[in-house]
């Protein structure tokens, strides 16, 4: 859309006339922004006040979906014949054709600022709009999750399958050394260059479907966020959420196909929706996918909806409510389940690990429930744990594990009662799990500090509950095990 060097520059003057992310949230102020995220303008159109400052522009202009006269829209950003790709013109006034939105975020690695670039939201401001075939998606609830998601260690090279916007690449780009970017719309890739222009980025974009941009080659991570909605074949596509195949085809195509561009030790991490049908519990469905892969695999489904309340969201995202057409289309949508035996559509969140196990973990949670603060650790650590809460029950048992500093304990019952009806341990990080022990399982993970092995511990506790040591040990070992597995007790770092 720009050349690189125009990018940069009008990147620099962005920033110099003050459209960076902390300066505008400064200007609009919560109401202004939380309007924005609303896809409504009004607020910060009633913030700026009529502002025509060279800031007060930008916002209007790139933001705000509003034209500006083209002096003040120069004061902020000089010349703007090189611009005219992103800009239209109407008489003395102009707009932008584009948006860029000031986009700020935290890593473990600091503070990042820059912009991301996306075609225009068509219903900003409660607009009955369609958008373009080859619309843009900008920031959105799913790509904010599935950079939550993204595991944080540094790797060598990933691939942003079905880059959109760029917003996934522009996180990867903190840690990672080098970032493929692909995508089946070629309008899609301009953006994603465009954001990584803007951003001063280097990202290899190349235009195809699924993998076959990047050939044979092979990753330490894959993050997408596929098109995976679930559209009958015959209706009209959007490309940036609907792909060509049946049901959730696309979805397993990116799962099945992930396996051969994964190097060992390398994962594969996927928000996005699968078929539930009357005759297949979903995890057996997605376990056909991933076992033939021969990779570990842990997902989470975080919401269920049925046909209907699916067709209901997907319309009104395609600017359909209030259209003629809209019980047309909601009549061949709902065929179009009935006829697959669709009856339900699961979201979530799916993740590959590259172990190279001889035997695989798969593992699914229908996990509703609040989680916390940025997931990536709590996926990275997956891998490590299956490990270690599969070793042989005498290496087990003669290991020192560490509880988790991010475990409370909860004790439950009637006020007043002597002793507790309940004991809960809980994660306050990651997927926060919790798990109801017993005295013996408390005193023994209690302990768990790295000195002494957990059999030591055992036969500790079974002296002080006057215990049998044998019978205790075979009673929570298994028990042990699945606190291993789910991250409340860890192993030392190799060599401690």
């Amino acid at each position: 859309m720009l050349e690189p060097s125009v990018a940069r520059d009008l990147a620099a003057r962005l920033r110099d006339a003050g459209y960076s992310y902390d300066a505008v949230a400064e200007r609009l102020g919560a109401p202004g922004l939380d309007g924005l995220a609303r896809n409504a303008t009004l607020p910060a159109d009633r913030v700026l006040a009529g502002a025509i400052d060279p800031q007060g522009s930008l916002i209007r202009a790139f933001a705000l979906q509003q034209d500006v006269p083209i002096a003040d829209l120069s004061a902020a950003l000089g010349d703007l014949e090189p611009l005219d790709p992103i800009l239209t013109r109407r008489a003395d006034r102009v707009g932008s054709a584009i948006e860029i939105r000031p986009y700020a975020f935290t890593d473990d690695h600091g503070e990042h600022s820059g912009w991301l670039a996306s075609d225009r939201t068509p219903t900003l401001d409660g607009r009955l709009a369609v958008p373009r075939d080859d619309f843009v998606l900008g920031l959105s609830p799913a790509s904010v999750t599935l950079a939550q998601l993204t595991m944080r260690n540094p790797r060598g090279q990933a691939l942003d399958l079905g880059s959109g916007c760029g917003i996934q690449s522009l996180h990867l780009s903190t840690h990672i050394d080098q970032v493929v970017a692909t995508d089946l719309n070629p309008r899609a890739c301009a953006m994603t260059a465009l954001t990584a222009a803007l951003n001063g980025i280097t990202v290899d974009v190349r235009q195809g479907s699924l993998y076959e941009p990047v050939g044979d080659e092979e990753f330490d991570l894959i993050v997408t966020n596929p098109p995976y909605v679930m559209a009958p074949p015959d209706s009209s596509r959007l490309v940036y959420r609907e792909g060509s195949f049946t049901a959730d085809g696309l979805v397993r195509a990116v799962v099945t196909g992930a396996a051969t561009h994964l190097n060992p030790g390398g994962a594969l991490q996927v928000l996005g929706n699968w078929a539930i049908t009357a005759d297949q519990p979903w995890p057996d469905r997605l376990a056909s996918w991933i076992a033939p892969t021969g990779c570990d695999a842990l997902v989470l489904q975080r919401e269920r909806l049925d046909p209907f309340e699916y067709i209901e969201i997907w319309l009104a995202d395609a600017g359909l409510i209030g259209a003629g057409e809209y019980a047309r289309r909601y009549a061949e949508w709902a065929d179009y389940f009935e006829q697959l035996g669709v009856v339900g559509v699961g979201l979530g969140w799916l993740t590959l690990y590259n172990s190279g196990n001889a035997q695989p973990e798969l593992r699914f949670d229908d996990w509703p429930h609040q989680v916390h603060g940025s997931l990536g650790d709590a996926f990275a650590e997956f891998p490590d744990a299956v490990r270690a809460a599969s070793l042989p029950d005498g290496q087990l048992l003669g290991t020192a594990f560490i509880l988790n500093e991010a475990v409370t304990s909860e004790a439950l019952g009637r006020p007043g009662a002597a002793d507790p009806e309940h004991l809960v341990f809980r994660r306050t990080t990651g997927f926060g799990r919790a798990v109801e022990v017993d005295t013996g399982l408390s005193a023994v993970a209690g302990a768990c500090d790295g000195d002494l092995p957990l059999g030591v511990l055992i036969d500790a506790v079974a002296d002080l509950l006057d215990a049998d040591p044998a019978a205790l040990r075979a009673d929570l070992t298994p028990r042990l095990r699945t606190l291993i597995a789910d991250g409340y007790l860890t192993a030392p770092p190799v060599g401690k």
